[in-house]
């Protein structure tokens, strides 16, 4: 019989890579979590690591032991939520990721909705990009997420995760009231595409490299035959509407970012086919039946379908 604690601690180095990851995430020195990963080798009777370089991955044999690990925990998930379906009152905590506009307009209403349904059950949120917080949520750090999905741009469905959609946040063209695109009847009657080539000289802001939204960003703007003069980086979407607000730039702003407020800029339709991502909710599998879980999913799908669009210009 394998150690469960260990076989842990072999599936956190599968997901964090690293000794000293796995050690920081858990409070641990990175010595003790080798010593008891020795010791699951010895129990097992086959090496589990191997050396490249200065890290250590895991061995075909490690990453079989992995494969039942993963199926051993989440039939734990699922008898936990059995148990806390049997309770009469939801108690305990949940570890809520959500990017910045989804923390912004639908999490705390839907705090408020839970707060007000349950009030002992403790949320705890915290602000991350979906790059980083669907990693964390296999490793266990978070039980919900709320990520996100650019047109054209798929994420990838580990299948330790579930999705649920959440809604769609249609995205819209941004740009100063002094910067033309649509000022002449060429232009207005080529409609969408002709708008976006139109600020192909304007500065823009966009997410930084490496983000799905700034990968779907360049290829609407290469569509449309112009490369963005991109001069300023940010995942902050207020900051990129106060850009626009003061004249400095052209933005991809989602309807999110006033959550039905008026629309403080113009605000000009995308071309067919790139004009809304998909908002969802992911977590590990076997969770889906934990009260907690139905409970926060339904109280954002209650905050995602409260507002109407803001009014375009």
């Amino acid at each position: 019989m394998f150690d469960l604690h260990r076989l842990r601690l072999l599936r956190e180095l599968k997901h964090r890579g690293t000794l000293a990851a796995v050690a920081a995430a858990l409070s641990y020195s990175p010595s003790a979590v080798s010593q008891q990963l020795s010791q699951l080798e010895s129990e097992v009777g086959v090496p589990l690591l191997e050396p490249v370089g200065r890290r250590v991955r895991l061995t075909r044999q490690a990453e079989i032991l992995v494969t039942h690990t993963e199926a051993v925990l989440e039939r734990l998930e699922r008898a936990e939520a059995e148990i806390a379906t049997s309770l009469t009152e939801l108690t305990g905590t949940l570890r809520i990721a959500s990017f910045q506009t989804a923390a912004l307009a639908l999490v705390p209403p839907a705090l408020t909705l839970l707060r007000d349904i349950h009030p002992q059950l403790r949320v705890h949120v915290t602000q991350m990009e979906p790059e980083r917080a669907l990693p964390a949520l296999l490793a266990r750090d978070f039980d919900l997420v709320i990520a996100e999905e650019y047109p054209g741009n798929p994420n990838p469905r580990p299948a330790e995760l579930e999705q649920e959609d959440l809604c769609h946040d249609p995205l819209r063209l941004a740009h100063p009231r002094t910067a033309v695109t649509g000022g002449t009847a060429e232009t207005a009657a080529a409609g969408t595409v002709a708008r976006l080539r139109a600020l192909a000289e304007h500065p823009w802001v966009l997410e930084p490299e490496g983000t799905a939204a700034r990968h779907w960003a360049m290829t609407l703007c290469r569509t449309a035959d112009f490369e963005p003069d991109v001069r300023f980086e940010s995942t902050d979407l207020l900051l990129h509407l106060r850009l626009v607000e003061q004249g400095h730039a052209a933005a991809l702003l989602p309807d999110l970012v006033w959550h039905g407020r008026p629309a403080t800029v113009p605000l000009q339709q995308l071309p067919y086919g790139q004009r809304a991502r998909r908002l969802f909710t992911a977590i590990r599998r076997g969770r889906g039946h934990h009260p907690a879980v139905r409970a926060c999913r339904q109280a954002l799908r209650q905050a995602a379908h409260t507002p109407g669009p803001p009014t375009l210009t």
